[in-house]
Order: structure tokens, then C-alpha cells, then sequence
């Protein structure tokens, strides 16, 4: 008998969902839901609730879920969508589908309503329960796995679909939270629901959407992408597949990525992000910027990860929904655009509804990019989520750099949410003083307080006249600063505008 490898195997499995859901959509003799609507889901609380399916044209639907039940018919495409009123959280329920032409209704158990949260990005994200391998373990993993039945939570995992065409629905389907299901989970956003059930009393719903070694354009819709300069980004990802003889089509169609397929702009938005988008949530956690650390890609990252927080609120079509993020840890190497993109994700802080967690205590000396800690970096997403859109009286808020000006030999930054500035180290360490020329070169700085406000002030041998300052931005930052909730600074510059990249 024949042996398959893998990747024929996985591109087997690819080809049969495709011709099955093509067949679906044609000869659509029952009543069909997405697989998002599947037995243990959880459907978002206090908002309009949508449910929609494909069934024959011009069939009549009934919906039935709680004390609800709505009527309405295909269109001549054949598909159906309604929305039930708002439900406050509770379950479980029963959600039952029945069609004037099929002839079993379809029915869905188990339903939770609760809060739905999206969890994004690459590999920092995908990061499971059971560890990134030996030489990158989670923090107390055996333990956090023994100890994650929580029935209060409900898992959607998406394996990565990366598509040339958006797809409207996924094979995955909604699991219950148990130390089987868990462990292949990502970390970060299963101990963000976990503190969100903890602290509400509510069900919660995670969807994980996450690859590996991703950049932020492959996250953008097509329509998204025109809101930001793509351009030298997708001129590098064409250079590269060229170089391995192979098109962007065909590489899609390979779902090999070696072929740099999941560099393009899109080809993971369409087969993960698009099919989520007619599903109701509370807001999207996102963790990634590892892999546009590089010369191409840092410049304009600000742009289109803006672009990418547009276009998703634009496409969920919920108004500008919570958008919680990571700004990039330390790691040891020399990896010269990570402070680059620490300060674009500190200046995306002026997008509404937005909020970032810090996270430079809790990286790694040595060369490996993924943190064990996942537990703090979680903690702090949460609380962020906690004070922004739960209404917790908690301080979220990182200290962020607000001015800095100079004063003779030295310069002053001042901060917000810095109350109680403390750091262990004195001098302070990890900061960078430049004049007029932009050349910074390592300066010693401590903390001083001014009136009520707590700043730091910098000085740097040779630097006679200083106009800049900047924290953080080696890849690997030792010097940390709290505030009095024990939040740690991020990376920033003072520069009104990177060079290259736009504030």
C-alpha cells in the first residue's frame, strides 16, 4: 500500500472540505449552519445575536434558540440570516434550525451565552498549554493543564487556512474547555478567558487564530490592504517565492509554506479571519510583531498594523470593539528592529478603544523569542480588559512616555500612569540619549520626581546637546520600570516620527 506523506495528506484533507463545502453551496437539499454554530458555542451576550446558514433557494427557515424564534427565507443564492434579540449570559441552550423543505431539523446543544473574544497573531499567540517544545516549556504547564477543566469556557482552535480566495465558512468546531482540549491551546488566551470568568462570572467563548512566523499584512482583508502601503512588503514576499520558483497561487494551492504563500497580504485573512466576521463578539486580543522585526518590514509597520485594527472593525461591522494587544517582549541576539516595532505598537495607542500590555520583563536572554511566562502576559491583557470594557476600578495602563525636553547636559521625559515610578536598578539602565543627528548612544538615567509627576532624566557622554530619548530598544531590555499596580514601562523614542515609518 501506498504511504502518504504529511503535506499530502494534509492537502487530501484540504481538497475534501473544499469539494464538500462546493457541494453544500450547489445542491443545498437541507438546511446547513456554520461550523461556528456548532453544539458547546458560546454566542455573545447583550448584543443582537446572528445566526445564518445556506439552505435551498427560496426555503422557509425557522429559528429557534431560548424563549426566541424568528422566520425567514433564503434568497435565491440560497442563503438565510436573522438576528435574535440581545440575551443576558446564561445556558445551556438549545439552538434548533428547521427548514420548510428539509426534512430534520438541525440542532445545536450545549449553547452558552456569554463573551466571545477573538485571540490573533503568531506564534507568541499559538503558543499552547503544553509547551513550545524542550527548549521552550510554558511556565507551570503540567499543572496549568491538570488544572484547565473549566466548563465555563469553550475553545474554537483554527488549524492555519491559507486561501487565495476568502472562504464563509471553517471545518473546525467549538470544544468544551478539559486538560485534553486545553493543552494544544494557546496559552495567552486561555488565561485571558480564565481571569475574564473569574472576575465577571461569565461564560466565555476564545477563538484562537493564530500562525507561526507571520507578518501583519497576511492578517489584512484585500479591501483593508488599501488603506496602507503594501507595497514593499508584498514586492519582498513576491521576490522570495520567486527565488523558489513558484507564484503566490501556486503556493496557495500547495499550502506549502515554505513557498512564502503566508507572507502575501491576505492569504491568512481570507481562510481564518473572513469566516469568523459574520459571528458576533466582544473585542479581538492580538499578539505578533516578531516577524516584521526586519529591514523591509519594521518602516511601515504602524501603518498597517492601523490598517489591520480598521479593517477588522470595519469588516465585523460592530463599531470600534476592544482591541487589546502585546507590545513585543525581550530576547537575547542582536536584532536590530525590535525597538522599532515596540514604539509603532506603543503609537497605535491612539486608535480608540485600543489598550497594550507590556511585556519586556518577561522575555528571554537567550536567542529564543517565546517567553514561558505566558501567565503575566495574559494577567495583563486581562486587566486591560477588565478596566476598559468591564468597568473594574483596576490600573491597565502601562507607563506610557508623554514629553521629554532638554535641560542643559540632560534631558527629561515625563510619563503618564507612571505614579510611583520605581526601578531596581540605579542608574537605570537600557536608555539612549541622541542630538539633532538622531545617533543615540547609551546614557545613564534615573528616576526624579517634579511636582506630583514622577520622570526620568538622561544624560549621555559626548551628547552635549541632547534633543531625543529612547527605552527599550535593544531586543533584549534588562532595566525594567514599575508603577505603583507593578506594570512595567514599554519601548518608546521621543522622535516625532521614526526613521522610515510614520507616527
Amino acid at each position: 500500500m501506498m504511504m502518504l506523506s504529511v503535506s499530502t495528506k494534509r492537502m487530501v484533507l484540504f481538497l475534501l472540505f473544499v469539494v464538500l463545502l462546493g457541494r453544500a453551496h450547489t445542491g443545498r437539499a437541507e438546511v446547513r449552519l456554520p461550523h461556528l454554530l456548532s453544539d458547546h458555542a458560546v454566542l455573545q451576550r447583550e448584543s443582537p445575536i446572528h445566526i445564518w446558514g445556506w439552505a435551498e433557494a427560496g426555503e422557509q427557515i425557522k429559528v429557534s434558540f431560548h424563549a426566541q424564534t424568528v422566520k425567514t427565507t433564503t434568497d435565491q443564492n440560497g442563503t438565510w440570516s436573522i438576528l435574535l434579540k440581545p440575551e443576558s449570559a446564561g445556558g445551556p441552550y438549545t439552538l434548533q434550525v428547521s427548514g420548510s423543505k428539509t426534512e430534520n431539523p438541525v440542532t445545536r446543544e450545549d449553547i452558552l451565552v456569554g463573551d466571545v473574544w477573538v485571540a490573533s497573531g503568531q506564534s507568541n499567540m499559538g503558543f499552547p498549554l503544553k509547551g513550545g517544545g524542550p527548549s521552550a516549556p510554558l511556565k507551570d504547564g503540567d499543572k496549568e493543564i491538570a488544572d484547565s477543566n473549566q466548563p465555563q469556557i469553550r475553545l474554537f482552535r483554527e488549524a492555519m487556512h491559507l486561501t487565495a480566495k476568502s472562504w464563509d465558512d471553517l471545518p473546525e468546531q467549538w470544544t468544551p474547555c478539559t486538560p485534553e482540549n486545553a493543552k494544544s491551546f494557546s496559552a495567552v488566551a486561555y488565561f485571558f478567558g480564565r481571569h475574564i470568568v473569574e472576575n465577571e462570572h461569565i461564560p466565555v467563548g476564545l477563538v484562537e487564530a493564530s500562525v507561526g512566523g507571520t507578518p501583519v499584512q497576511t492578517w489584512i482583508s484585500p479591501e483593508g490592504s488599501k488603506y496602507s502601503s503594501l507595497s514593499a512588503v508584498t514586492d519582498y514576499a513576491t521576490e522570495l517565492m520567486k527565488r523558489s520558483g513558484t507564484t503566490f497561487d501556486s503556493a496557495v494551492a500547495a499550502g506549502d509554506r515554505t513557498l512564502q504563500a503566508d507572507w502575501m497580504p491576505s492569504s491568512l485573512y481570507n481562510g481564518m479571519i473572513a469566516p469568523l466576521t459574520p459571528y458576533t463578539i466582544k473585542g479581538a486580543i492580538w499578539y505578533q510583531g516578531e516577524s516584521d522585526a526586519g529591514s523591509v518590514t519594521a518602516p511601515g509597520y504602524l501603518e498597517r498594523f492601523t490598517a489591520l485594527i480598521q479593517d477588522w472593525r470595519q469588516k465585523w461591522g460592530e463599531g470600534d470593539f476592544p482591541f487589546l494587544y502585546v507590545q513585543i517582549s525581550s530576547v537575547g541576539g542582536q536584532r536590530s528592529y525590535w525597538g522599532n516595532i515596540r514604539d509603532a505598537q506603543r503609537r497605535a495607542l491612539h486608535i480608540a478603544n485600543t489598550a497594550m500590555a507590556t511585556s519586556l520583563d518577561v522575555g528571554r536572554s537567550d536567542s529564543n523569542p517565546h517567553p514561558s511566562d505566558k501567565q503575566t502576559v495574559a494577567a495583563r491583557l486581562a486587566n486591560a480588559a477588565l478596566g476598559m470594557v468591564y468597568g473594574e476600578k483596576v490600573e491597565y495602563q502601562p507607563p506610557l512616555f508623554e514629553k521629554a525636553a532638554p535641560e542643559g547636559h540632560n534631558i527629561r521625559a515625563w510619563f503618564s500612569h507612571a505614579d510611583g515610578l520605581r526601578s531596581s536598578d540605579n542608574p537605570v539602565k537600557d536608555f539612549e540619549v541622541a542630538g539633532a543627528d538622531h545617533k543615540f548612544v547609551p546614557a545613564t538615567a534615573h528616576i526624579e520626581q517634579v511636582g506630583s509627576q514622577e520622570t526620568v532624566v538622561a544624560q549621555a557622554f559626548g551628547v552635549t546637546m541632547p534633543k531625543y530619548i529612547r527605552y527599550g530598544w535593544s531586543s533584549f531590555v534588562g532595566s525594567y520600570l514599575y508603577n505603583s499596580s507593578h506594570l512595567p514601562m514599554g519601548a518608546f523614542t521621543s522622535e516625532e516620527e521614526q526613521p522610515g515609518a510614520k507616527p
